[in-house]
């Protein structure tokens, strides 16, 4: 790869991707960018504007296409470094950058929580994860930024799950008394709500898988699950997060290596802050498929 000088640019070998503080700092760039976009798209009106329908299935908002244009801007910049990956995201569905011998994955969901952001709801997130394989197990690196918060959830396979820069760990104590639905219609959330009687306190729907997840990492709620199927991009970041601060996870009741990061794949998530928990909601959640 000539660097535009006359000599070569040095290449990182396929095998090797960026470090763990590359990925973050091309995250928070891109965050910076995205930032940007919803200042100058303030309004409802100004968010409720479609494009095509995206390679996940959903009609694209353009300012979903506006916030993974900053996502990929930092791909390309990365690759034009040397190093080969290939991205797996809601719009633009699998791009390979380099040959495609990397097995390098990264799962990206540009806005978490798009109905949110479209309503100004201030809660929606970025998600970004890197795997080294292609399945949640794989995943080595999670990145999700909470809009509305302002709050930043980074999740390394060989360090801690950090808010802000602060280590996370699930709640304590016992019981649930505080857990999330996501991916909600009404009838489903009632079929969840009837099993749960008696067992939970008070049920959150906040609107973002992501940050659902990343909220049982920092002890804010005791648990959560999806009364519908997850994409990959939907849950990949925040379960590493959750993960490494102690969460016990469940994807439609396998373990990780059958939660493929392909954009087909479809799953129920499942997370709490002990095993015993999880056992709780994933009744409630087969409740909810009848």
């Amino acid at each position: 790869m000539s660097d535009g000088t006359g000599g070569e640019q040095a290449q990182a070998p396929a095998s090797v991707g960026p470090s763990d503080e590359q990925w973050t700092a091309a995250c928070r760039r891109a965050v910076e960018v995205q930032r940007r976009i919803f200042e100058e798209h303030r309004t409802i009106a100004q968010r409720t504007q479609y494009e095509d329908v995206g390679a996940g299935g959903d009609r694209t908002l353009t300012i979903d296409r506006l916030c993974e244009d900053a996502v990929f801007a930092e791909l390309e910049a990365l690759h034009r470094e040397g190093f080969s990956f290939t991205a797996v995201s809601e719009e633009r569905g699998s791009v390979t950058f380099g040959d495609g011998e990397s097995a390098l994955r990264v799962i990206i969901d540009p806005i978490d929580g798009s109905l949110n952001a479209r309503r100004t709801i201030p809660l929606h997130s970025l998600s970004v994860a890197v795997a080294d394989g292609g399945s949640m197990d794989a995943v080595s690196f999670g990145y999700v930024y909470e809009f509305g918060a302002g709050e930043e959830f980074v999740a390394s396979i060989d360090g801690d799950a950090l808010l802000d820069g602060r280590p996370l760990e699930v709640a304590t104590g016992e019981g649930l008394e505080v857990i999330a639905l996501e991916a909600t219609k009404p009838e489903r959330v009632l079929k969840a709500a009837e099993l749960l009687q008696g067992l939970t306190y008070r049920i959150r729907v906040p609107g973002s898988i992501a940050v659902a997840l990343c909220y049982v990492a920092a002890g804010r709620y005791d648990g959560m699950i999806t009364t519908r199927n997850a994409r990959s991009v939907d849950a990949a970041a925040g379960q590493l997060v959750a993960r490494c601060a102690g969460a016990a996870l469940e994807f439609s009741g396998g373990g990780l290596e059958d939660a493929f990061l392909d954009l087909s794949a479809r799953y129920d998530v499942a997370a709490a802050r002990t095993a015993e928990d999880l056992r709780v909601l994933r009744r409630a959640q087969d409740a909810v498929h009848g």
